[in-house]
């Protein structure tokens, strides 16, 4: 069971108005009643895109007419770390109803690859950088090398000097 929780201090009549306006607008607050969990879904067709455009409520996400006096609804979000969909319906009279969480195997496949990829960039760029600092501590070890040539060069044209 769930429940809309959002403006419980407004008449009734003012919650299922905010209610519906709310879930056209693409988002409400939800909570399971058995475990007084909260969440704030939103109902958005593409709600992994950066692009404001693209995050629209769709039938999909939020259809009143499926049936008379409940509105669906679906919403996609990590919980935990893990690729959820949230679906279920609420009574726009009551505004209560039954909702549930599944895994969302398809955008968990998405995301494990977006993570595996940028996982190989961080990879890449630590070889990169092992790389930069080995050339450099061999260009340090030549120069101290290179120096100490010269020191012992100096030195014995010096001691050439006094004998």
């Amino acid at each position: 069971q769930v429940k809309y929780t959002g403006f419980r201090d407004r008449p009734l009549e003012e919650r299922q108005l905010r209610f519906q306006t709310e879930c056209r607008e693409g988002h409400a607050d939800i909570a399971f009643v058995a475990t007084g969990t909260n969440l704030q879904l939103n109902f958005e067709s593409n709600a992994w895109s950066d692009k404001d455009e693209d995050r629209i409520p769709t039938r999909e996400y939020v259809d009143f007419e499926r049936e008379p006096g409940k509105v669906h609804l679906k919403s996609q979000f990590i919980m935990n770390g893990v690729c959820v969909i949230w679906r279920g319906w609420i009574d726009l009279h009551r505004l209560d109803g039954i909702g549930c969480i599944e895994f969302d195997s398809e955008r968990a496949e998405v995301e494990d690859q977006l993570y595996r990829q940028q996982i190989e960039q961080y990879n890449q760029r630590l070889r990169e950088f092992e790389e930069r600092h080995r050339q450099y501590q061999e260009q340090q070890e030549r120069r101290s090398h290179d120096e100490q040539e010269v020191i012992d060069a100096l030195l014995c044209i010096s001691e050439d000097r006094k004998s």
